[in-house]
């Protein structure tokens, strides 16, 4: 466990294309010089959803900085330091992940997928801002966790510890 900052989160979700995106741009934003997210998915679409995409907008994510990629790129040497896993769909949980560099400290927080709304393009938008409304949720604990202090290695437990209870709170 890194005893400095940033804090490294790596984000998954099977598609890599809406929930994992929208955390990403979330946590970066939100947790800007003490966390830095990055996305990835186990069968990537190769494309961000464009709701996914608009969410992040409408926050203030650079949206040229969103891309859907595999998790293969952060399995190997030379690939950033993760700290921390976090699933935010239940296939990619369920999923044998690959074995991550240092061992990061992995959890679920599931989210309904907002992509499988069949309605208008309105209500998937609806869908995708009440998705990423309930993610930013979940970020704002995050980010309001007193890391520097949790990243020692005595306290990994407790940053664990922590870091489940974010997942069960609605």
């Amino acid at each position: 466990m890194p005893t400095q900052l940033p804090f490294n989160v790596l984000v998954l979700c099977t598609g890599n294309s809406a929930r994992s995106i929208m955390s990403e741009a979330l946590i970066n934003l939100l947790g800007a010089g003490k966390f830095n997210a990055y996305s990835a998915g186990s069968q990537p679409m190769g494309r961000v959803n464009p709701f996914a995409a608009e969410q992040a907008a409408r926050i203030g994510y650079d949206t040229a900085l969103l891309r859907s990629k595999s998790w293969d790129e952060f399995s190997h040497a030379g690939a950033p330091r993760i700290d921390l896993v976090i699933t935010v769909c239940d296939s990619a949980a369920a999923e044998s992940c690959p074995l991550w560099p240092g061992a990061p400290l992995q959890v679920h927080w599931g989210f309904a997928d907002p992509s499988h709304n069949a309605g208008s393009d309105d209500e998937k938008r609806l869908a995708f801002a009440h998705t990423c409304e309930l993610i930013a949720v979940k970020i704002n604990q995050l980010v309001a966790l007193p890391i520097e202090h949790l990243m020692q290695p005595e306290n990994k437990a407790a940053l664990h510890a922590a870091l489940l209870q974010i997942g069960t709170t609605d």
